[in-house]
């Protein structure tokens, strides 16, 4: 099941109540694709959707209005309740005090159904994308007017949302996860908020190890970098004046380098006759390059 029909199974069960049948019904009508005096249309490809559509309906208008399925090419399927007959029509105008421009009327609906009624617009034309992929929530708006009524609806619940145009449609979108969660919970979805919030700190944790993981290699790159540039002069020196030139303690770490090239300063420090600490054994490295450096020097001038 897609995370969009998680969510709306779950706003479905959070309609408990005839206020808030009467709101989701109401937001469902008024966002729905067709709406006028002469035809409405409630169009969705979400079987969850179409079902509640009609147990509303049922519920509100004591009416079964038929659902129309129209199977498509890729498998999808359209669910279409398509209302013609003028006297359900007035019904339904009169009850929800419908007019002819498309806007929400705040009197239909009362303080404890405005959850509700987000809901109706959600399952009528609302999507979440799977918060795995990408946080995305997103209404299709019939109206310039309701999408501006959306969007300030959604304000009052904390939520920002925009508002663009995707093939003549008008798009009201939320891409902020905690927004997504504040809608989905203000829906009734709170299940699915949930989910959304343990994406998020399994990907923070994904992250933090993969900043680890890169902080590890590149480490480990920057030994491998100053073991062989260690290694390099402490043959240069070998291969010049000898080893034996060089002081006791210098000569102890130079000998222990060339024969454990993977060995860290710190476990360096620690295989010593009198161990040292990591600084230790770095100071003495930088003494032996210095005469290395030496070396070449001299031999450059030559």
């Amino acid at each position: 099941m897609s995370f969009s029909n998680e969510v709306r199974r779950e706003i479905c069960s959070a309609i408990s109540d005839n206020d808030k049948r009467f709101a989701c019904l109401y937001g469902m009508l008024l966002f729905s694709r067709t709406l006028s005096p002469e035809h409405i249309c409630f169009q969705t490809e979400s079987k969850i959707s179409a079902d509640f559509f009609g147990s509303l309906f049922r519920n509100v208008f004591r009416l079964s209005p038929p659902c129309r399925k129209n199977e498509r090419r890729d498998g999808t399927v359209l669910y279409s309740y398509d209302i013609t007959d003028s006297k359900i029509i007035n019904e339904i105008y009169h009850v929800y005090k419908f007019i002819n421009v498309r806007t929400i009327n705040s009197e239909i609906i009362v303080t404890n159904s405005i959850c509700g009624f987000t809901a109706g617009i959600f399952l009528a034309c609302g999507s979440v994308n799977d918060p795995s992929k990408e946080y995305h929530l997103e209404f299709s708006v019939q109206g310039d007017i309701l999408a501006e009524e959306l969007v300030v609806l959604l304000s009052d619940i904390g939520v920002t949302a925009k508002t663009a145009i995707r093939r003549g449609q008008n798009i009201v979108y939320i891409k902020d996860s905690e927004s997504i969660e504040d809608t989905l919970t203000f829906m009734g979805a709170q299940n699915c908020t949930l989910e959304i919030m343990n994406v998020k700190i399994y990907k923070d944790v994904r992250n933090k190890a993969n900043r680890i993981a890169n902080c590890d290699s590149a480490n480990i790159d920057k030994v491998i970098r100053a073991s062989m540039k260690q290694t390099e002069d402490i043959k240069l020196i070998q291969q010049t004046d000898g080893l034996e030139s060089l002081p006791p303690e210098l000569r102890e770490v130079a000998e222990i380098r060339l024969e454990n090239t993977d060995m860290s300063l710190q476990e360096i420090g620690e295989s010593l006759s009198v161990p040292i600490s990591r600084s230790g054994v770095n100071h003495r490295f930088k003494k032996i390059a210095i005469i290395a450096d030496d070396i070449r020097n001299g031999q450059n001038t030559e």
